[in-house]
């Protein structure tokens, strides 16, 4: 296992109303070569503050794999493709793993 304390690696978080929205994204941020690969987790629950009001709703969780090179493109990226007025875009460092995926990221964004 890798140990990664510079920081190159990225996950990020969003999430969007529906499986449809969350492949249409993923499939333009791996062809944009923003993400090495995009995970939708389905069936997620969401309760949340909006405009005054609670709120419960289904969502579906993007797991976005990149680098911190370009994490920027890619929070812009999702500026432009999410349908909320207020996308979710949350950086995660990645603390460390196995050398060969870490490789793998490195090759296919950028």
């Amino acid at each position: 296992m890798k140990i990664e304390e510079d920081g190159k690696y990225k996950l990020i978080l969003s999430m969007v109303p529906d499986l449809l929205t969350g492949r249409k994204i993923a499939q333009a941020l791996v062809e944009r070569r923003l993400a090495a690969c995009v995970n939708l987790v389905n069936g997620v629950e969401s309760t949340y503050r909006w405009k005054g009001e609670v709120q419960e709703s289904a969502e579906v969780m993007l797991v976005i794999k990149t680098t911190a090179v370009i994490q920027d493109q890619v929070l812009e990226a999702l500026r432009e493709l999410h349908p909320y007025e207020v996308p979710e875009g949350v950086v995660v460092p990645v603390a460390g793993g196995l050398e060969k995926y870490l490789a793998w990221i490195d090759a296919s964004v950028g």
